[in-house]
């Protein structure tokens, strides 16, 4: 166990997992930019074009700062910011009737409240370095 944990490659692969939801969001985004844009509108959210690019940006953008290793901590909290505020638009399972579709939405935003706390210990971790 201890040797794999030591391995130096092990720190890089958790990044990775932790930012392939918003690569592979950011990345689908922008292949489909009207698909991105209705989904913003979707959610009531103003201005749905520049929002959709925004958010596009901020996706890839701070991936590529976690990832990389440059930033690494401003990448990591403007990712766990973005998460709790797409959360609590998105995942309303409060506002939902009992039943299938509000325990799939609960499960939803309790394992995205998980990806923002895992992106703030990120930050920590890279502010202690």
């Amino acid at each position: 166990m201890r040797a794999l944990l030591a391995t130096p490659w092990l720190p890089r692969l958790a990044l990775l997992g932790l930012c392939a939801a918003y690569l592979q969001g950011g990345l689908t985004k922008l292949l489909d930019f009207r698909g991105a844009v209705a989904e913003a509108a979707h959610f009531g959210l103003p201005l749905p074009t520049l929002t959709a690019a925004l958010t596009i940006l901020l996706e890839l953008g701070a991936s590529v700062l976690v990832l990389s290793g440059r930033h690494r901590a401003a990448g990591a909290l403007a990712l766990a910011g973005f998460t709790l505020a797409a959360t609590f638009i998105a995942n309303r399972f409060w506002a939902l009737p009992e039943g299938h579709e509000r325990f799939m939405t609960a499960n939803a935003f309790f394992e995205h409240l998980g990806l923002a706390g895992g992106f703030l210990l990120v930050a920590w971790w890279d502010a202690r370095r």
